[in-house]
């Protein structure tokens, strides 16, 4: 078990390394404070949060368009907006 930090992110992103036996080695860069009077560190963030400002990552199947996807996933999680990034396509 990879040794823990104290910080939430570096440890997830070693364990999930660690799990997939992957075995990347991580570079960390700590040149800079993050000011938290800006907003919420990730793993410190709720569910609802997550979904409201956060990205899901998504392995389309073939078959229904981008578009689609999108209509469904803002009907499943009852959002106002969403979009895509790139594309969903196969």
């Amino acid at each position: 078990m990879a040794a823990e930090t104290g910080e939430p992110g570096i440890d997830f992103v070693r364990r999930l390394n660690e799990y997939s036996g992957i075995g990347n080695e991580w570079i960390i860069l700590r040149d800079a404070e993050t000011d938290w009077s800006y907003g919420v560190h990730p793993c410190r963030r709720s569910i609802e949060e997550h979904i409201r400002n956060g990205v899901i990552n998504l392995d389309k199947p073939p078959g229904p368009t981008s578009h689609e996807v999108v209509a469904w996933i803002k009907k499943m999680l009852g959002l106002g907006r969403a979009g895509h990034g790139g594309t969903l396509e196969p």
